[in-house]
């Protein structure tokens, strides 16, 4: 049967190498009074994968051990024996190759199978020939495969049909739930589930039952969800609606009416005209350059080919003689105003209705822009603020289908400072310039007078230290002067 150290390279697989390690480790020499029991790793396995029997405090003094398939030691049912001595494995009738037994009295079982499900023992023979048996349990489920669901009426009527939805698999022994727009199913009379939850009915349904749909399967080993499932539901028409709301309108003018109505499959339209049926197929009336004769009820009726429902919707429309406008006047706020500091209003007063504005300056079109801003359907024109290059003629157009007419026009003035040419910045520099040749001349004024009284000092110093030199050199002349005639009067 090979060495022990074959058997456990056999099986060291990925997922339970280390759990088989530490089980053989930590079971070797349990403790003699603790209870033989057996672990199943895991106790729910999914079909194809292995399951460990592990053997929970092995007692000593043992001489071998057996496993047998079912909850009680049978001979036909064995499995495979293990000898210590010899370290020989000894396989049963039950014995199928996946089975490998090691020394530690665990059992492992490759490649597991629906008819492996159920109870396996594990006798340890004793020296003393008072055998100990154990047993344990495993489940073996199949890996779902994709559901689907089966519908009993895909595209049902709105308020008549009921609609029974099941979910189909292979599978035994599974849980059913369902999933409607991702969410779980909400609480409501007209949902119903079977005991099993396998089948979903819905009844009276409506257009908001259409989904999609889900059923999802699962078991202790794995879940899988069915592709979704859409309802085509069929409903309506609901009642009409015909737009515009107006109602009333002018000789001259086109009108324009869209029908429409909330249905599927989509509707089919047709209008009558005081009763007369005038369009079919078609979800808008178009009548150019309409008359008084136009008057009357406008009916649009709806109708859903599938279900023959239909409804209808009627419309009074009124068609007034459209007469010439009169003549516009244009009033302003004021007529005189002042640039970058006043802003004006100028309004187009007109008694006709049904019209359109339009207003002019200097015979050009006007449009808005970031000053100039229209309002009240252009009744308004406002300029804010006025520059200079606003003055002018101002005057409004009114006009309906049959006519038009101008105001007078009015003139707006606009003051404005009289400019140099020069710019901001050059005048600043030549007030700056201005400022600082001033301040240099009264420096200079300053210094010269400064100067000048010095100097003054200075010269009245000068002027006394001369006469004071003048002084000396006069007395010393003299003196001299009177030494010399002194000889002379004696001669």
């Amino acid at each position: 049967m090979g060495h022990l150290s074959a058997r456990l390279h056999r099986v060291c697989v990925p997922w339970q190498g280390l759990l088989l390690t530490a089980s053989l480790l930590a079971f070797w020499n349990p403790p003699t009074s603790a209870q033989l029991t057996i672990e199943s790793v895991p106790s729910n396995a999914a079909e194809g994968k292995e399951v460990l029997l592990l053997t929970h405090n092995l007692p000593q003094n043992i001489t071998g051990f057996n496993w047998y398939k079912g909850q009680s030691v049978d001979g036909n049912r064995r499995i495979i024996g293990y000898v210590i001595a010899t370290q020989r494995t000894t396989p049963g009738p039950a014995y199928s190759g996946r089975e490998t037994i090691y020394p530690n009295a665990s059992l492992l079982i490759q490649n597991v199978t629906l008819n492996d499900t159920g109870f396996y023992a594990l006798q340890v023979i004793k020296a003393d020939l008072v055998n100990q048996e154990a047993t344990g349990q495993f489940r073996v489920y199949p890996e779902l495969s994709k559901p689907y669901i089966n519908s009993n009426n895909s595209n049902p009527v709105e308020d008549e049909d009921a609609v029974v939805l099941t979910c189909e698999t292979e599978a035994q022994n599974t849980t059913y739930l369902w999933w409607v727009n991702n969410q779980s199913l909400p609480v409501s009379p007209r949902l119903l589930l079977s005991s099993d939850n396998r089948t979903l009915t819905l009844l009276n349904v409506t257009r908001n039952d259409s989904g999609p749909y889900e059923c999802e399967i699962q078991n202790p080993v794995s879940v899988n969800r069915s592709d979704p499932v859409t309802l085509n539901v069929t409903y309506g028409p609901d009642t009409p609606t015909i737009s515009p709301s107006k109602t009333s309108y002018y000789s001259g003018a086109n009108l324009s009416l869209f029908c429409d109505a909330a249905s599927n499959p989509p509707a089919e339209y047709s209008w009558l005209i005081n009763g007369t049926l005038r369009q079919i197929n078609t979800q808008e009336l178009f009548i150019s350059n309409i008359t008084v004769n136009h008057s009357g009820s406008y009916a649009c009726v709806a109708l859903n080919p599938v279900t023959g429902r239909n409804r209808t919707t009627v419309k009074t429309i009124t068609v007034s003689k459209l007469n010439q406008v009169a003549r516009p006047e244009v009033q302003a706020t004021s007529t005189t105003v002042t640039e970058d500091k006043d802003s004006v209003s100028l309004t187009c007063f007109t008694n006709d209705t049904e019209i359109s504005i339009k207003w002019f300056f200097n015979n050009q079109s006007i449009l808005s822009s970031e000053r100039i801003k229209l309002f009240q359907d252009n009744r308004t024109l406002r300029i804010d603020p006025v520059k200079r290059q606003d003055a002018g003629q101002y005057y409004c157009e009114v006009s309906n289908p049959i006519s038009v007419n101008q105001s007078d026009p009015i003139m707006l003035t606009v003051k404005y400072m009289e400019s140099s040419g020069l710019s901001r910045g050059a005048i600043a520099g030549i007030v700056i310039g201005v400022l600082a040749g001033m301040a240099l001349i009264a420096a200079l004024v300053v210094y010269f007078l400064h100067s000048r009284k010095t100097g003054r000092a200075s010269d009245q110093r000068d002027l006394t230290e001369h006469k004071l030199s003048d002084s000396n050199h006069s007395g010393i002349g003299l003196h001299t002067l009177s030494s010399h005639k002194s000889p002379l009067r004696h001669i």
